[in-house]
């Protein structure tokens, strides 16, 4: 008889969301502290504009707490994390082209009542690499935004949300093959665009 597959923590813990209770509570916020930074990456990376990422970020999570009670552990937590991240993300975008001047929309009322309020991005760097190492991020921030969108999230999945191939690909509605593929190319386009900003500090703009 085979062994059963290993209980993932994080879908226990959105059971206890979904059950309800105190203790629904104490659960989500189990899970926004474990996977804030990764989502909030993950958000901030995927828009054309990053200005209102952590806002983004957070409605990821608001989405998650009212949807609580469909929620069905058919794969991990993480998986169903960041579809609901990247679904976001891609209304988000939709919405800027049509509306380019607005903002995201102002938090519901009852986001105050949620186990959460404020989602940090607790990067710190220090002062001396400081300069250095945004102009880097930034540049590589430029050339992801480059990519195809299905290359640069399956390449931020991977990265930021730690995900398996099987798991991307569900996450993209594709299959691992398409999804490694997607991966290698992605990877490829990337290296020689920051080949020579890395090499000679020369960065050329898209055309």
């Amino acid at each position: 008889m085979a062994p059963a597959p290993p209980v993932d923590p994080d879908v226990e813990l959105m059971l206890r969301v979904k059950r309800g209770g105190q203790a629904a509570h104490a659960a989500f916020a189990t899970l926004v502290e474990r996977w804030q930074q990764p989502v909030i990456s993950f958000v901030y990376r995927s828009l054309p504009d990053e200005m209102e990422a952590e806002d983004l970020a957070q409605a990821v999570f608001v989405q998650v707490w009212r949807t609580a009670e469909r929620y069905q552990p058919s794969a991990k937590f993480s998986t169903f994390l960041f579809t609901v991240a990247r679904n976001l993300c891609l209304n988000e975008i939709r919405r800027r082209t049509r509306h380019p001047a607005d903002s995201l929309d102002e938090p519901h009322p009852d986001d105050e009542a949620h186990p959460y309020r404020q989602l940090e991005d607790r990067r710190e760097l220090s002062a001396a690499d400081a300069t250095q190492r945004a102009e880097i991020f930034h540049k590589v921030d430029a050339a992801l935004a480059e990519l195809p969108e299905k290359q640069r999230t399956a390449i931020l999945l991977c990265r930021e949300g730690e995900l398996s191939y099987e798991e991307i690909a569900e996450v993209l509605g594709t299959s691992i093959p398409a999804t490694k593929s997607l991966i290698h190319r992605g990877r490829e386009q990337l290296k020689a665009r920051l080949k020579p900003y890395l090499t000679s500090g020369t960065w050329n703009e898209p055309a």
